[in-house]
């Protein structure tokens, strides 16, 4: 068996051990001569092992410590980060969409900066309710440049997911950013959603990338309260994942 295979299965029967519930909170892992008896494994595949579980934030270990098990916060894939149709299945839950308005139009100042483009330039707009078993849950704006956007015009909107529709036609989004924060329900969002105007939803920002980092999409959705909420594990000594800053 390959080393690579090996560090799978060591991770995958952790992994399955941590979420069936036989290792719990601040259990200790087995050490690594254990686990490389178990699995007739050298030590490589065992640390590659333990650091895929590491990056998934189920385990924290440091020098001299042996590795225990986190308050388990389920990773997010990045299909499940971009598409919220996505997001939906992987909760167990239905997704729809109910398209206002789909339409090119110039940019103005905030939008050319996000996407990269000039003042004015012609970007692709998509205004959606975004359904969660058949109920209101969020207002979806979803902003592309010219050229991704082209792929949207063309696709029917209450079909399904974009960003599958925008993989499938070779659309390169390799990355994304999220910012989070609370907005109150303007008239569209009221309308759509059912809510009092400046009722509190929680907006989610989100730009993508190519790999060379040229942006993509620029979007903003807002969700109900009680439909979503975001949870990030902190680790003394690591960099977290998400950052608190300041007016953003």
């Amino acid at each position: 068996m390959s080393t690579t295979q090996q560090h799978r299965d060591i991770a995958a029967h952790l992994r399955a051990a941590i979420r069936n519930g036989d290792v719990t909170p601040g259990d200790p892992l087995p050490s690594e001569s254990e686990l490389c008896e178990r699995f007739g494994s050298s030590r490589g595949p065992v640390r590659q092992a333990m650091a895929t579980l590491r990056a998934e934030g189920l385990v924290s270990s440091g020098r001299g410590r042996r590795t225990t098990v986190l308050d388990m916060v389920p990773t997010q894939s990045f299909d499940g980060v971009i598409s919220y149709s996505e997001w939906c299945r992987q909760s167990g839950l239905e997704p729809g969409q109910v398209t206002q308005s789909v339409a090119r139009r110039p940019a103005d100042a905030a939008l050319a900066a996000a996407l990269g483009v000039a003042t004015g330039a012609p970007v692709v707009s998509v205004f959606r309710l975004r359904l969660l078993d058949g109920e209101p849950a969020m207002v979806e704006r979803l902003n592309y440049t010219l050229e991704v956007g082209r792929h949207v015009l063309g696709f029917d909107t209450d079909s399904g997911s974009i960003y599958q529709h925008l993989i499938e036609q070779g659309v390169d989004i390799d990355n994304a950013t999220r910012t989070i924060d609370a907005v109150g329900a303007d008239e569209d969002d009221a309308q759509l959603l059912g809510v009092p105007v400046g009722s509190p939803l929680l907006r989610v920002r989100r730009r993508a990338f190519t790999r060379a980092g040229t942006p993509v999409e620029a979007s903003d959705d807002r969700y109900l309260p009680g439909t979503a909420s975001f949870t990030v594990n902190s680790i003394r000594g690591n960099q977290s994942p998400l950052s608190m800053v300041v007016g953003a």
